[in-house]
């Protein structure tokens, strides 16, 4: 993993980045549905493949990569890996785990799967320690189905990673559909950013 800082001179985003971060800060999300259909019919686990898809196109662009260092210097990371929550039934609590990321699916299933076999039990927040910083936060909601989703973060305009919720599937029209909100930084991604990674994530599943 490499931080690349930016150069704000020369680079193309600067007008922007300093308005959303500084003048005017902004985050957003958008909330849609996803067709999983071929996800469910392949009889995959819904949860890896789903950081599987997420983590592949998060690595294609660089808006999902940017985060700002300990000095509060822009950059870019080289690749990103998912950093995600497992449900503890007996204490109704989470913890957050995170799986080197792959370009080959089955072996990052495997991978999944063996950090939740050592892992997957540990209470408290953290359940794999030496949380790497190029990690971005994704978690699941299966009990309930949402329309919007947003998180309210009080120093959120400080945090330019993108942040992923899934929610419980259902079937529509003869087809299986899972809400997905993004939530993102307004300074690094705008609404094509969005755009352009929910089409090439839904575009991934189909295919």
């Amino acid at each position: 993993m490499v931080f690349e800082k930016l150069d704000m001179e020369k680079w193309s985003r600067s007008e922007y980045f300093n308005h959303y971060y500084s003048d005017t800060p902004c985050t957003y999300s958008i909330t849609v549905k996803l067709d999983i259909t071929k996800i469910i019919k392949s009889q995959r686990k819904l949860y890896p493949v789903m950081l599987y898809y997420i983590t592949t196109v998060v690595n294609r662009h660089k808006e999902f990569r940017t985060a700002v260092n300990e000095e509060n210097e822009p950059g870019i990371y080289s690749d990103m890996v998912p950093r995600y929550t497992v449900f503890h039934k007996d204490t109704e609590t989470f913890s957050n785990i995170w799986t080197a990321y792959t370009a080959d699916l089955e072996a990052f299933c495997e991978a999944y799967e063996n950090d939740l076999r050592i892992y997957g039990s540990q209470k408290g927040l953290t359940g794999k320690p030496q949380v790497p910083a190029n990690s971005f936060p994704v978690s699941m909601i299966p009990w309930t189905t949402f329309e919007g989703f947003n998180l309210n973060l009080q120093r959120g305009y400080s945090y330019l990673i993108p942040i992923f919720t899934m929610g419980k599937y259902y079937e529509e029209n003869k087809k299986i559909l899972m809400p997905l909100a993004v939530q993102v930084h307004h300074a690094v991604c705008d609404g094509f950013h969005v755009s352009r990674f929910i089409n090439e994530l839904q575009e991934l599943i189909n295919t």
